[in-house]
């Protein structure tokens, strides 16, 4: 990449209110102005690039070099037009502006738009050129606008006194339907001397200024692979991102209408409810009518219940023992089976007891036991409390009976 200090040199005499080139020849100017300051700044980050105007009271820095494009691009705003260009004091202010410049290992070189007449002479020209070559200072002139008065002539002189190894060139842009920046983006002046970093820096300009440079982002991944790669990345998450927002967004508007279905369903059976309880109530006035429905019915059988009438109580208790019958079935089965259950427990004891008032068979069952004595005080006085315990129980069975008849 090529480091240099660039002064660009700005026509802005009276000149340039003429319509020739669109949408004027200032415009057009600063339009190119503006793309040659973008060329130079991103073709290597340490570029600097200052401006001033050779037309108007006198000439003018604007800006000195900076690498401040933003800078650059203000000081194009709000110039005046009017007077004659100083074609000679602007190139020899702007060589002051680059033997000044911090940078001293940027190369120099000088950009002039001259758009209207020239009026100095051949030889001051070619004087001023070779001063410039002695201070390895490279001139490029863009030549449009007027040609009369022997202008491309002096020019060219100009050029020729200043090109050191064809590092100073001009460009003549006659005036038609072509922009002047669209013509200037194919010159030297824009690509340079055939370092790759000026015609990156040319493709960006152009980018910037609304053309097409055909790569992704406008960047050409073959120079800079890694800023390629770096917005390729932040696209994809962008991407993604507005994806996960589209489809959330997709979800609630789903719940919501979700919702509203729901609350409609409930609006729609609240009011089959509500028919439904008119209906109960329009019935339940026409059953009024008649004297004899099945309300009477059951207000009669709970009259004839309360006044103790054995007739219908009887038609009414044989009526639930046989729902009982037919509905219970089950309940009946397991109250029957429990009472056998009982039956058969309180048989097993008494058969027990039986056995317990056989003294030989106790006797015999305590023989049989290892390490059981038979004769022991202990065990005799056992089995006589276990032989006088069923006597005191059928005691108390006879008393009991006793006790109600009384």
């Amino acid at each position: 990449m090529v480091l240099e200090a660039t002064m660009i040199c700005i026509d802005n005499s009276e000149w340039m209110r003429n319509g020739d080139y669109s949408p004027s020849r200032f415009q057009a100017q600063a339009e190119a102005v503006n793309l040659i300051c973008g060329a130079k700044t991103q073709s290597n980050p340490e570029n600097t690039v200052g401006v001033l105007t050779m037309a108007g009271k006198g000439v003018r820095v604007l800006v000195t070099p900076t690498s401040d494009l933003g800078k650059i691009l203000a000081c194009m705003h709000g110039l005046e037009v009017g007077g004659e260009m100083n074609l000679a004091a602007g190139i020899q202010v702007a060589q002051l502006a680059l033997k000044h410049r911090q940078n001293k290992k940027q190369q120099q070189r000088i950009i002039v738009f001259a758009g209207s007449p020239v009026n100095c002479d051949k030889k001051a020209l070619e004087m001023i050129g070779r001063k410039l070559k002695k201070n390895s200072v490279a001139l490029d002139i863009v030549d449009f606008g007027e040609e009369d008065d022997g202008k491309p002539e002096k020019l060219e002189s100009l050029l020729s006194a200043v090109n050191t190894n064809d590092s100073s060139h001009i460009v003549h842009v006659p005036a038609g339907l072509n922009a002047l920046s669209d013509v200037l983006i194919s010159t030297p002046i824009f690509t340079g001397d055939g370092e790759g970093g000026s015609g990156f820096a040319a493709s960006a300009a152009a980018a910037a200024a609304g053309g097409v440079s055909g790569f992704d982002f406008d960047v050409d991944p073959n120079v800079d692979p890694e800023l390629a790669l770096a917005l390729r990345v932040s696209m994809e998450e962008e991407r993604a991102r507005q994806e996960a927002a589209a489809k959330k967004a997709a979800e609630e508007a789903s719940k919501e209408n979700k919702g509203g279905e729901s609350s409609s369903q409930d609006a729609h059976m609240t009011e089959n409810v509500n028919a439904a309880a008119a209906a109960a109530a329009s019935s339940s006035d026409n059953k009024g009518n008649y004297p004899m429905d099945d309300e009477s019915a059951l207000l009669q059988q709970a009259l004839a219940m309360s006044m103790d009438d054995p007739a219908s109580n009887l038609s009414v208790r044989d009526a639930e023992m046989s729902d009982a019958t037919t509905d219970d079935q089950e309940l009946a089965l397991a109250l029957q089976l429990s009472v056998q259950d009982s039956t058969k427990d309180s048989a097993s004891q008494a058969d027990m007891g039986k056995l317990l008032t056989d003294q030989s068979f106790v006797s015999s069952i305590l023989a049989s036991l290892p390490g059981v004595d038979p004769n022991d005080p202990s065990v005799k006085d056992l089995l006589a409390s276990m032989q006088n315990q069923p006597e005191h129980k059928k005691d108390e069975d006879k008393e009991e009976p006793n006790q109600e008849g009384k």
